[in-house]
């Protein structure tokens, strides 16, 4: 029994265990902590490609391209897997709720605003996060209304493309 208690002790010694999670800048207290996935080289370009935190973006940019990319994606779930689903009018519906969303998600990144967030802190994957993004109440609410006109457009882009998907069809094929 005593043994055990000793084995369990010497756990993180055992070599193999700081090979693939150790805590980061050899700081235990930092409370961060390298993984094989937030420290390898592709999942940092990944994640510094997004537009959260590509250097270079104004807040407008990133709030338009980040909402884009919500409204395009939430339009299939509402018209395809929705309670309207087998109705005529599934694509409408699934406009109307794709943008319903968008506008309660922009509700609450201005309510976010409002509430004097801190700055971004340097983490594993990001190091050196954008100076310029997300440092005022100006910059959030101007994400935010980008990301609500980014958001309607993407919804209605998927509509489009969705409603014209036979005319597509036909020029291609």
């Amino acid at each position: 029994m005593a043994q055990a208690v000793n084995a369990s002790k010497n756990l993180p010694s055992d070599p193999r265990n700081r090979e693939t999670v150790r805590p980061a800048g050899n700081n235990p207290q930092d409370g961060n902590l390298e993984t094989p996935i937030n420290s390898s080289p592709l999942v940092k370009w990944f994640i510094n490609n997004l537009p959260a935190y590509r250097p270079g973006l104004t807040p407008f940019r990133r709030g338009l391209e980040v909402g884009m990319a919500h409204g395009y994606l939430l339009f299939g779930p509402f018209s395809k897997l929705g309670p309207l689903r087998d109705a005529s009018n599934a694509n409408l519906a699934g406009l109307l709720g794709s943008v319903g969303l968008v506008v309660i998600l922009t509700a609450c990144l201005s309510l976010y605003a409002n509430s004097n967030p801190s700055k971004a802190l340097a983490s594993v994957t990001v190091p050196n996060p954008p100076i310029d993004a997300f440092t005022s109440g100006e910059s959030w609410n101007n994400f935010g209304s980008a990301f609500l006109i980014g958001g309607i457009g993407g919804a209605v882009t998927a509509y489009f493309l969705t409603g014209n998907l036979g005319l597509f069809q036909g020029l291609l094929g």
